[in-house]
C-alpha cells in the first residue's frame, strides 16, 4: 500500500534545504524527514497561539462584549504555568523511567492539558454568548470555565514546547543546537501562518455554532499531530534508565543558581524580559483595534496573525544567515528591537495617515523584529548553557519569555479598559486607548535596546562565544 505520509515528509524534506532556513542540521543519522516530523508539535503550539491570542481574544471582546481586562487576564493565565517551564525542562533532563525515556512522558502530559482545554472552551463561549439552550447559564459559568480553558491550553502549550525543543536537542549534535530550535521555531511560525488562514477561511461567515466546530477540530487535531510527531522519536534505553537510577541526584535548586551565576547569563534574561515584554503587549489588542479603529472583519483581524507570523518568519531567516556569518546574538537582539519601534509607531499613525496599509506595514515590521529578536536571545541563551542542562536553559529563556509576554498582555489590558472608562470624562479618541499601550511597547524595546548596548560593551560579550569553544564536556546526561 502506497504511504502518502511518508512520500509527503521526503518530499518535504527534498525541497526544505533550498528553502527552509537550519535544515543544513540534518544528517545521515538524524535524516531532515525525522526531525520535520518532530517539529509538528510545533504546529500545535502555534494553533493554540492563533486560536487563544488572535481569534478568541477578538470574539470575546468585540462580538460577546467581554471587557478587555478580563480577556487580557484570561490570555496572561498561562503566567501563572509560566515560571514553571525552567523546572519541567529540568525534570526532563533528570527523569528517571524504567525505559530509559527522559522527554515523551512530558510531551504527553502537555498534549492532554491542551486538549482538556479545548474540551472545556466551546461549552464556556456558548454560555457566554447565549447561544441556544446556553441562553439562560449565569454568565460567571461562561467566564470561569473560559479562564480554566485558557489556562489548561497555556500549560500544555508551555509543557509540550519547552520539553519537545530539549528532545530536539537530543537528537543532534551539540554544535547543531541553535539550529535545530531554530527550526523548531520555523516550524512554530509556519504552524501560525497556515492555521490563521485556514481558521480565517473556516469564520468567514462567523457564528458561535462554527466557532465551537473550529475548536474541537482543533483538539482532536492536536492530540493526533503530537501523537505521530513523537512517535518512536525518543529511543528506549534501558542501560541509561539503570544509570540514571545510580547517578548522583542533582537538586532543582542548585542547578538554578549554578545557571544564573554563569556570566553574563542574568543582564541576558533582563534584556530578554524587557523586550519581550515590548513586543507582546500588543498581542492582546491588535485584532480588537484593526476590528475598532479601520473596521476590519473577524476574518480579516484573523489573518493579521498570519501577517505577524510571517515577519517573524522572515525574521529568523535573517537572524539564522547573519549568525551563520558570525554575527553576534545580543546584537542581532538590539536590531530586532529596533526595528520594532518603528513598527509600533506606524500602527499608532495608521488610524490617522494612511490607514490599513500603515497598520499592515506596522505589524509586519514588529514581526520582523519580534523574530530577530526572539532567535538571537535564544541562540545566546544556548550557547551560554551547560551542555548538559538544555532542558533548564531552554526553560529559563521560556519562563522569563512567557512571564514577561503574560504579565503584558494583562498591563495591555488593564491600560486600555481605564482609559475607555476615561472616555466618559474625557472625550477621548477611540483609537487613544490603543495608541497609549503601543506608545509603552515603544519603551520597553528601547529600555532593552539601553541593556542590550551596555551587554555587548562589556562583560557579558563573553558569553557570544559557542560553548564548544569554551571547553564545556559533551554530554546528554545529568551526572
Amino acid at each position: 500500500m502506497f504511504n502518502y505520509r511518508s512520500f509527503a515528509l521526503n518530499n518535504l524534506a527534498r525541497i526544505a534545504p533550498r528553502f527552509l532556513p537550519f535544515a543544513d542540521v540534518a544528517t545521515d543519522e538524524v535524516p531532515l524527514s525525522k526531525l520535520l516530523r518532530l517539529s509538528l508539535f510545533q504546529v500545535t503550539v502555534g494553533m493554540a497561539l492563533v486560536l487563544l491570542v488572535g481569534t478568541l481574544n477578538r470574539v470575546m471582546i468585540v462580538e460577546l462584549s467581554v471587557p478587555a481586562t478580563l480577556v487580557a487576564g484570561m490570555l496572561a493565565l498561562p503566567l501563572v504555568f509560566a515560571p514553571f517551564r525552567t523546572l519541567i525542562g529540568f525534570k526532563s533532563d533528570t527523569h528517571v523511567s524504567a525505559l530509559g525515556w527522559r522527554r515523551v512522558p512530558y510531551i504527553w502530559k502537555g498534549t492532554l492539558y491542551q486538549f482538556g482545554g479545548f474540551a472545556i472552551m466551546p461549552f464556556a463561549l456558548l454560555v457566554l454568548s447565549g447561544y441556544g439552550e446556553a441562553v439562560d447559564a449565569p454568565r460567571w459559568i461562561g467566564l470561569s470555565s473560559a479562564a480554566l480553558a485558557f489556562l489548561l491550553v497555556g500549560a500544555g502549550a508551555h509543557i509540550v514546547q519547552t520539553v519537545g525543543l530539549a528532545l530536539a536537542t537530543d537528537l543532534v549534535d551539540e554544535e547543531d543546537h541553535p539550529k535545530v530550535v531554530g527550526l523548531m521555531y520555523v516550524m512554530l511560525l509556519l504552524g501560525m501562518v497556515v492555521s490563521a488562514l485556514i481558521y480565517g477561511a473556516l469564520l468567514e461567515t462567523y457564528s458561535p455554532g462554527r466557532l465551537v466546530q473550529v475548536i474541537q477540530g482543533s483538539a482532536v487535531v492536536t492530540v493526533a499531530i503530537n501523537f505521530f510527531a513523537i512517535w518512536k522519536q525518543e529511543a528506549r534505553d534501558r542501560v541509561r534508565a539503570r544509570e540514571m537510577e545510580v547517578a548522583p541526584r542533582i537538586q532543582f535548586r542548585q542547578a538554578w543558581s549554578d545557571l544564573v551565576a554563569r556570566q553574563g547569563m542574568l543582564p541576558l534574561l533582563v534584556i530578554i524580559g524587557l523586550g519581550t515584554f515590548g513586543f507582546g503587549m500588543a498581542d492582546v489588542l491588535l485584532e480588537p483595534y484593526g476590528a475598532q479603529a479601520l473596521g476590519l472583519s473577524v476574518a480579516e483581524t484573523t489573518k493579521l496573525t498570519a501577517l505577524l507570523a510571517l515577519g517573524t518568519l522572515i525574521g529568523f531567516a535573517c537572524a539564522s544567515y547573519s549568525l551563520g556569518a558570525g554575527g553576534t546574538p545580543i546584537r542581532l537582539a538590539r536590531m530586532g528591537a529596533l526595528i520594532g519601534i518603528p513598527g509600533f509607531a506606524a500602527i499608532v499613525l495608521s488610524s490617522t495617515l494612511i490607514g490599513t496599509p500603515l497598520f499592515l506595514a506596522g505589524i509586519f515590521a514588529t514581526g520582523l523584529g519580534a523574530g530577530l529578536f526572539g532567535h538571537a536571545t535564544l541562540t545566546a541563551t544556548l550557547r551560554a548553557a551547560p551542555a548538559n542542562q538544555i532542558g533548564l536553559s531552554l526553560g529559563a529563556w521560556g519562563a522569563v519569555q512567557a512571564t514577561c509576554a503574560g504579565v503584558g498582555i494583562a498591563l495591555a489590558g488593564l491600560v486600555r479598559d481605564i482609559l475607555v472608562g476615561l472616555d466618559v470624562l474625557g472625550g477621548l479618541d477611540p483609537t487613544t486607548p490603543y495608541d497609549v499601550v503601543f506608545i509603552i511597547e515603544i519603551a520597553f524595546l528601547a529600555l532593552a535596546v539601553l541593556v542590550a548596548f551596555r551587554y555587548t560593551s562589556g562583560a557579558g560579550e563573553a558569553e557570544d562565544v559557542p560553548r564548544a569553544a569554551k571547553h564545556h564536556p559533551k554530554s546528554m546526561e545529568v551526572t
